[in-house]
């Protein structure tokens, strides 16, 4: 796979993920950096989306229910490049219904090279980070180049 370097504008895309156990662990976590937040554009998943909106007044896009395909909204959101963080906090002595949905959404953040948060520590380590409010380079996939490659292979 070929790699390209992009800009991360100061502004960013940061995508709010919880789950059932961690709801309130996100919500606490969105109050104590309201002001950070407002800053950036934010999406979240169905009820995480709703509870953090209307507890914190923060405007979310809101996507649907992870466990009815919302993760995988998140993904698409990752792979288009509309996404540029993930703060994730899921809960580890949970089984979810949902799984291989949650472990493909991490999968795909690891592959565009996103930051991911996934509990209330490295979500404070991101948030103090002097790249969270402002411009940053990274390296992630060159979908073009991949493409261009495949088509001279399969001629």
């Amino acid at each position: 796979m070929e790699y390209k370097e992009i800009s991360l504008p100061a502004a960013k895309s940061i995508a709010l993920v919880a789950h059932d156990n961690r709801k309130k662990d996100l919500l606490a976590w969105c109050k104590k950096h309201r002001a950070d937040l407002s800053r950036h554009t934010l999406f979240a998943t169905g009820t995480t989306g709703t509870l953090i909106e209307k507890e914190t007044a923060l405007p979310i896009n809101k996507l649907i229910s992870g466990p009815l395909g919302g993760d995988q909204q998140v993904g698409a959101l990752i792979t288009e490049g509309r996404v540029d963080m993930l703060i994730f906090f899921w809960d580890p002595f949970e089984p979810m219904p949902h799984d291989p949905d949650v472990k493909a959404l991490l999968r795909i953040a690891a592959v565009w090279n996103i930051p991911i948060a996934c509990n209330q520590s490295s979500a404070d380590f991101m948030v103090s980070s002097p790249l969270f409010n402002g411009e940053s380079q990274h390296w992630v996939p060159d979908y073009a180049a991949y493409m261009a490659s495949r088509a001279q292979t399969s001629v």
